[in-house]
């Protein structure tokens, strides 16, 4: 596919996010035509069945990425083309799993957690995912957030100084301009209280070449920001995809990633471990490996919570621990985010902990036998210690070692007792003891 735009020229314009997102793949014939396929009458109208009640798009540099010897078992295809699979609605499904739209105090906030919040910002997507566990809102341009909306949005934020951190979503951000993004990042940063910004993408993904120098201009303006992106399988992580990454992590942007655990796409110890390793090379963290959402039509990419668990097993202790991502159930019903994992803790008695390591060796742990809370009462409310929250100053130098420094101006260091002899009060000090 790529071939066709193999001069100068045409990379160039392949290399255009807008020219990609102009020729975004909407229609059946056009992958038929690429990957010279044909779906019988059957087939064909179960897919467009499924395209009118969830969309498809495609990036022309994600479908690229797909084994034109074996499309249909392809991981790439497989989050990109609509399967009739999703016509079915388990009677567990939920429209929103995750209760976004009832933890929603305001519109295009959701509010689920203290002291963070999530801001839609957009509805557009590069690519829709067919594993999104927002596909209700996916192709609704009733719901793409107005400026007015998300102006509502940080007015929310600012009249709520318990927030601290802010991430920016949708759809996907990075589909806005630079000059609105810039602006939200703007408003957001001047809110006193908020400490942390966070913008979850998938361009690095299925569509690298949004990250353009301009963009990673208005990115580094902005202090504290954080970039998650998905990754869910190793054929995702190109060339292209490295050099969009590199771009964010050399502006000094702390990137992670959030992969979803679906079924015979990335349901396998090698090819989770080969990824996570891969984004570590690229300076990416495995942030969270997600338990596949209760979305309406998603039954066929869930797995069971114990091959996530396996997963885990093969990861802990056998990699690199910053390479090892929290796996956590979405609980339904809006219970927020729930790690799950292998169980180390074997038992535990009042005096010693029975553990386990990754290779299966038992060991045990001795409890402390004077451990008591000395001095906390547990109630908070009335506490009078010195809990020394804030960040301390950083130590001021004295005596012969302020002299010395060059950032002091001090040039003479004078006994207190002498100043107050100056001061007339000399009945206050014998002679012989003052020098």
């Amino acid at each position: 596919m790529q071939g066709e735009n193999s001069t100068p020229e045409g990379m160039e314009k392949w290399r255009d996010w807008k020219w990609q997102m102009r020729n975004t793949i909407h229609s059946v014939d056009t992958v038929e035509k690429i990957f010279d396929i044909k779906l019988d009458k059957e087939q064909r109208a179960l897919i467009e069945e499924t395209i009118e009640k969830f969309p498809m798009a495609i990036t022309p540099y994600y479908l690229s990425l797909v084994d034109p010897e074996d499309p249909w078992s392809d991981p790439v295809f497989k989050q990109a083309f609509p399967d009739r699979k999703e016509l079915y609605v388990a009677k567990t499904d939920m429209e929103d799993p995750l209760h976004e739209d009832k933890d929603s105090p305001v519109p295009g906030v959701t509010h689920r957690y203290p002291d963070r919040v999530l801001l839609h910002v957009s509805n557009t997507c590069a690519m829709y995912c067919r594993h999104c566990t927002r596909k209700r809102k996916v192709g609704d341009r009733d719901s793409i957030p107005s400026r007015e909306q998300i102006q509502e949005g940080l007015d929310y934020i600012r009249n709520t100084p318990v927030i601290r951190d802010v991430l920016l979503s949708g759809g996907d951000p990075f589909l806005l301009s630079d000059e609105y993004l810039d602006w939200i990042l703007t408003e957001v940063s001047k809110i006193p209280h908020v400490e942390v910004i966070r913008i979850g993408t998938r361009t690095p993904v299925v569509l690298p070449y949004r990250i353009t120098d301009g963009l990673v201009e208005v990115l580094k303006k902005h202090e504290n920001l954080w970039i998650n992106t998905h990754f869910n399988h190793p054929r995702e992580i190109t060339s292209s995809s490295k050099k969009a990454l590199k771009k964010l992590w050399s502006s000094g942007i702390p990137l992670g990633n959030q992969s979803v655990l679906l079924a015979d796409i990335n349901d396998c110890p090698r090819i989770m471990k080969e990824l996570v390793h891969q984004l570590v090379r690229n300076r990416v963290r495995p942030y969270y490996l997600y338990q596949c959402d209760l979305s309406e039509g998603l039954e066929h990419f869930r797995t069971s919570i114990g091959k996530g668990i396996e997963i885990m097993e093969s990861l802990r202790g056998h990699t690199s621990g910053f390479a090892v991502p929290t796996y956590v159930v979405d609980a339904p019903g809006g219970g927020g985010k729930i790690p799950v994992g292998p169980n180390y803790l074997i038992s535990w008695s009042t005096n010693k902990a029975i553990l386990r390591n990754f290779e299966g060796v038992i060991t045990t742990y001795q409890e402390p036998t004077e451990y008591k809370h000395n001095l906390c009462d547990l109630n908070c409310d009335k506490c009078t210690l010195q809990l020394k929250l804030e960040g301390a100053d950083e130590e001021q130098a004295i005596g012969i070692q302020r002299l010395l420094s060059d950032y002091d101006d001090m040039i003479t260091l004078t006994p207190s007792s002498l100043e107050k002899r100056k001061e007339g009060r000399w009945e206050e000090y014998k002679t012989n003891e003052d020098i």
